[in-house]
């Protein structure tokens, strides 16, 4: 333990643990997603977008379906998936060096965290419910025991 009280020792931060668990998984997640979009190919992607389009009765040839009907290509799905392997790796690192309690972690924590609190609150407007509000509430969590965190290291 150092002379201000501050112990930074990985197993004294628990919440760190539980947030990088949860990064891990959206790591994992994001990863599966993007090996699926490889392995699958634009088919899938488009077939679920017609099935958007006879569901809601929607003009099939304007609109935003539409318009993202025609853009899903081979070409597009690599690059979403490339796009998604990015997004899993940032948040496979994260979650290590949150789990091992660096500094350097909260702060890439705290920031990515912060980043989804408007898209939450938007989400909340024009979705509420309790999935959006519980969304909310899992970031703003995080914020906090990440920004507590590297207040302490700061003593």
């Amino acid at each position: 333990m150092s002379q201000n009280g501050y112990n930074p020792d990985p197993h004294r931060h628990p919440g760190l643990h539980v947030i990088a668990l949860l990064e891990a998984s959206k790591a994992m997640l994001a990863l599966l997603a993007a090996t699926g979009l490889e392995i699958l190919g634009p088919q899938p992607l488009r077939d679920g977008v017609n099935a958007l389009i006879r569901r809601f009765s929607l003009d099939p040839d304007h609109g935003t379906l539409p318009s993202l009907l025609n853009a899903i290509s081979p070409d597009a799905v690599h690059l979403a998936a490339a796009a998604m392997i990015g997004y899993g790796l940032l948040h496979l690192v994260e979650a290590w060096g949150l789990w091992k309690a660096k500094a350097w972690a909260s702060w890439l924590g705290c920031l990515t965290a912060s980043i989804y609190l408007p898209f939450d609150i938007y989400a909340i407007v024009r979705h509420p419910g309790w999935a959006s509000w519980t969304v909310l509430a899992i970031n703003l969590i995080v914020v906090y025991v990440l920004a507590r965190d590297l207040r302490k290291r700061r003593r």
